[in-house]
């Protein structure tokens, strides 16, 4: 849900002449400046990296719910798989800028007593350390789906339904409130022209203007 809102965000930018999606499955959408490169396997990137050069920012968006997850599998999807990909593109262009979405509560002491935030906390913190000429990470609370955009789980879906009416109040009363198109948004005008902090909170990610 969120790949799609920067997704969305880069194909608009005229300053960005070209966009490589990762993923598992194909995309829907089609663009002149939109290539894509499906890997079965998101953890092996030995025989492509030669098409991984020259990028200059990357939006790691993947994530998945902790909800029903032994700690060991969701460090795998959370923390091996984000700096994995780093690693790799550490080698084949280095002077990149990395976007790591998190989440609010995120654990950077790594020794909270919540599972998701602690596993979080330490991907952040092993990304930092990587070397890239930036590493920013989002932390957004709630994110409210805009321009179409529809969650792939469908208890998020669901929960969708109920709230989007209640969106305007949320946003009135706390600051842990976003959208996708202000994330996206976000995340892009960062990569551009850097932020004063390398951890954005809600109220950090609605400030970028």
């Amino acid at each position: 849900m969120i790949g799609q809102g920067v997704l969305r965000e880069l194909l608009a930018r005229p300053e960005v002449t070209e966009v490589l999606s990762v993923g598992r499955t194909p995309l829907e959408q089609k663009h002149p400046k939109l290539k894509e490169l499906l890997r079965k396997n998101l953890f092996d990137w030995s025989d492509c990296e030669a098409q991984l050069t020259g990028i200059d920012a990357v939006f790691f968006c993947l994530g998945v719910s902790s909800s029903g997850m032994s700690e060991a599998d969701y460090t795998k999807v959370t923390y091996e798989l984000p700096l994995g990909v780093a690693k790799v593109l550490k080698k084949t262009s280095p002077g990149l800028t990395f976007c790591f979405i998190s989440g609010a509560s995120t654990d950077a002491t790594e020794k909270g007593r919540v599972m998701w935030a602690r596993v979080k906390g330490r991907a952040e913190n092993a990304l930092q350390q990587v070397g890239f000429k930036a590493v920013y990470c989002f932390r957004p609370g709630y994110i409210q789906p805009m321009d179409g955009i529809v969650s792939k789980t469908p208890s998020y879906r669901l929960m969708y339904k109920l709230t989007s009416p209640l969106y305007p109040l949320f946003k009135g009363i706390t600051s842990q409130v976003t959208s996708t198109r202000q994330l996206g948004f976000a995340m892009v005008e960062v990569a551009l022209k850097g932020f004063p902090k390398p951890v954005l909170s809600s109220a950090d990610i609605n400030s970028v203007k």
